[in-house]
């Protein structure tokens, strides 16, 4: 007979509230609350942005996977013939189509892939192949159309259908098997820009316009096409997926304008999952399933776009747990340390404090204060190795005061004297201080223990930004300057700033933790404030679990992993403290008793 133990490993244990590391699966029994608890791993679904295309491509053709993908031709409202290959990083020009076009069905891969149909601006049937290196012209297809979809495993198998040749919209599917095409039964709907995926024996049509935008989707089973169940929002798309059981419909046009909604199909429903970062029409799109896909360029309405977002699902989207409450509630503070062991320094509450305090993994201690209270300061290192530098006493200062574990001591001031930037650091010997204000500056500063020296500037000067890492390699991201909110992040080496992939959302006066390729965003404005959370893997920014307070103004410490946010505002100061578990696992209640 089985039993828990014998399942998990690990008995029913009594504890007086929870245990100290509960392993994912464990169930115990929490003695002062009356309840079982179990950890769990949660998972969950999200885009990413990738580097941007060269050229920005509004109705570009695709095909590939997530990291090994080929973009060509576009439509805006001139036509493309430009060819772009993407390495799951970064996209590189290739050889160009022979005909400029837009509008295409597409399908096949980065190395097999082929093209028909579009417009240039004329309606054309013309197809072109792929080898990995050049296209080359084919036979054209039986009827000429643009706004077509397509499916096919390569260049020698597809599947054409639907379209438009104005006044006409089309259900007409055409076969390809290397040489000529061949029509085959049309689909139940006439439309244009339809979503398509899959392979010349079992593909999926859904969405598009009738003319009207429709929710119908149809599979195709290599020989009819059958209705099954609508998206659950009628619009013009983009698909990717690898047969009619999975799918992935993306983006497009509502009656409303541009659309970040994505559906996800599992062969009988779809269902609303996570939405693009930023919402777009007439976009290119192309994936391995419906756990992996890439969508690219597209129109705002206007302009055209060259942003690249990637799709992953079920991962890791990890959480925010309430910890101990500051014991002085307030906005504008700063911070350092881990988790476990943090400190955070000044702030407005108002007014102006000097106040620090000291995070042992529960609750804060109060320690000893700032020499200088003030609001809107940096700092850097650790819980008993810190700076803390610049802000506002009024007016604008430079001080800069050196913690060695239980006191503040003044030592140099920076250069230029700012407030609302950021700061990093290993230790109270080597920090940076980053971007700022009065007035907005780019200047970057290093602390080597004793002063500080002026060091290259940062691409965008801003102020409200966030920083991670050390002296030597650093990441700064979202900031504002007067006026529009920033996602720019920019990466830092020792010497210069390098401008990477921005955040997915942009955002001023956000919390911050982790290192210069593996950090972490948190709350911010966008303008109002938020409790979005992203999470940087040294390439790309992935939007994961909210905090539970939408606030900005806030300090942070630790890892990416394993963070802290405390402090801040959502209206009034406050002394949240929250915890980042960046593994998913979750605790919940399962049963409540009572005497």
């Amino acid at each position: 007979m089985s039993s828990y133990k014998k399942e998990i490993g690990t008995a029913v244990q009594n504890y007086a509230g929870d245990p100290d590391n509960p392993l994912t699966g464990q169930l115990w029994y929490d003695s002062a609350n009356s309840e079982f608890k179990y950890r769990y791993q949660a998972y969950g679904n999200a885009w990413s942005t990738g580097n941007s295309m060269n050229t920005a491509k509004v109705f570009p053709g695709g095909a590939g996977t997530q990291t090994a993908a080929l973009a060509f031709g576009a439509f805006n409202p001139s036509t493309s013939a430009t060819t772009e290959l993407y390495d799951g990083s970064s996209w590189t020009e290739v050889n160009d189509l022979n005909t400029a076009r837009g509008r295409m069905g597409s399908n096949g891969t980065s190395t097999s892939a082929l093209g028909y149909g579009g417009a240039n601006p004329s309606i054309t049937g013309e197809t072109e192949s792929w080898n990995g290196t050049s296209w080359t012209e084919v036979a054209d297809l039986n009827t000429a159309r643009q706004q077509l979809a397509g499916a096919g495993a390569d260049n020698t198998s597809a599947l054409a259908f639907g379209g438009l040749n104005p006044p006409t919209y089309y259900a007409n599917t055409e076969s390809w098997n290397g040489s000529s095409w061949t029509e085959l039964n049309d689909l139940n709907t006439a439309r244009r820009d339809l979503g398509g995926n899959g392979i010349i024996t079992s593909a999926l049509a859904y969405g598009g316009d009738t003319p009207g935008s429709t929710a119908a989707t149809e599979s195709w089973n290599g020989t009819s096409w059958t209705d099954v169940a609508d998206l659950n929002t009628a619009r013009r798309l983009a698909g990717a997926g690898t047969d009619n059981t999975n799918a992935l419909g993306i983006g497009g046009e509502t009656p409303g304008g541009a659309s970040a909604l994505t559906e996800s199909w599992n062969g009988s429903i779809w269902t609303e999952t996570s939405d693009l970062n930023t919402a777009r029409q007439e976009l290119g799109a192309t994936g391995a399933s419906n756990s992996s896909a890439l969508a690219f360029g597209g129109s705002l309405n206007p302009p055209a776009v060259a942003f690249t977002e990637e799709w992953n699902a079920g991962i890791n989207l990890g959480a925010w747990y309430t910890g101990g409450n500051l014991n002085t509630a307030r906005n504008y503070i700063a911070g350092t340390g881990t988790q476990t062991a943090a400190l955070a320094f000044g702030g407005n509450v108002p007014p102006n404090t000097g106040a620090t305090e000291s995070y042992n993994g529960t609750a804060w201690a109060e320690v000893n204060d700032l020499n200088t209270a003030r609001n809107a300061l940096a700092g850097g290192g650790t819980q008993t190795s810190a700076l803390a530098f610049g802000g506002a006493i009024p007016p604008t200062t430079g001080a800069t005061e050196l913690w060695n574990g239980y006191t503040w001591t003044e030592v140099n001031d920076l250069n230029t004297a700012r407030q609302y930037f950021a700061g990093t650091g290993a230790d109270n010997t080597s920090v940076l201080a980053i971007g700022g204000y009065s007035p907005t500056t780019g200047k970057t500063e290093s602390w080597n223990g004793t002063s500080w020296t002026e060091v290259a500037d940062l691409n965008t000067a801003r102020y409200g930004l966030g920083a991670v890492g050390i002296a030597t390699a650093a990441l700064a991201f979202a900031g504002n300057n007067l006026g529009p909110l920033f996602a720019q992040t920019e990466s830092w080496n020792g010497s210069a700033w390098t401008e990477v992939n921005d955040l997915n959302t942009a955002k001023d006066f956000p919390g911050d933790a982790g290192t210069q390729t593996a950090a972490l965003c948190f709350g911010g404005r966008v303008p109002a404030p938020t409790a979005s959370t992203e999470l940087w893997n040294g390439t790309n920014w992935s939007n994961v679990g909210n905090l539970n307070i939408a606030r900005n103004d806030l300090a942070g410490a630790g890892t990416n992993t394993a963070a802290l946010a405390f402090g801040g505002t959502s209206g009034s100061p406050t002394g949240a403290t929250e915890e980042w578990d960046g593994t998913g696992s979750i605790t919940r209640t399962i049963t409540t008793t009572s005497e």
